[in-house]
């Protein structure tokens, strides 16, 4: 088993915290899991993608090399990293706030969602990489439910963390949606 995935979007989206919690729910699963990031010296508004690697086996470079799933939720993002899919891969992008170009492979799943505007449908926008994580895992099943609410837990309490896992419930009810 190995995944592959780059989550990218624009400074304060929290894609970091999205790649990093998707690892940590790796590893209370029971896997092998790598998290890198990259982000422009903005704060606010500049590129950022965060990446995860996660296997049975051990991990012998911790970057991606064979993306297999993309999330993006700018355009920017995916006018960066759209061709990068490999083939058969998969491609979740934010239906609001990006338009489709081409880019992609023929053979590679695109997927868009409202991701962004169900976080704001929820009363929170920065809920939107939670949401964007319950969406990865309802579409792929990597990690388990109990391992990614584990996650969660780990990183918020109380209000914050009861919020987050609304978000990430939704984001994973969307998914299981898209695959009936």
């Amino acid at each position: 088993m190995k995944y592959e995935v780059r989550f990218s979007g624009t400074g304060g989206q929290g894609i970091i915290r999205c790649a990093v919690l998707l690892a940590e729910a790796a590893l209370y699963d029971g896997y092998y899991a790598a998290q890198s990031q990259v982000y422009g010296p903005e704060s606010r508004g500049g590129k950022s993608q965060g990446e995860v690697v996660i296997k049975d086996t051990p991990i012998h470079y911790p970057k991606v090399t064979d993306l297999g799933i993309l999330l993006c939720l700018s355009q920017q993002a995916y006018d960066s990293y759209a061709a990068e899919v490999i083939e058969g891969g998969m491609l979740i992008v934010d239906s609001d706030f990006v338009a489709l170009s081409g880019k992609e492979k023929e053979s590679v799943r695109v997927i868009g969602l409202p991701i962004i505007e169900t976080a704001r449908d929820m009363g929170n926008e920065m809920s939107a990489n939670v949401v964007a994580m319950g969406t990865i895992v309802g579409l792929t099943n990597m990690v388990t439910e109990e391992a990614a609410h584990k996650a969660l837990a780990n990183s918020f309490r109380g209000k914050s963390l009861e919020r987050n896992l609304k978000a990430y419930a939704e984001g994973y009810r969307l998914a299981k949606e898209m695959t009936k």
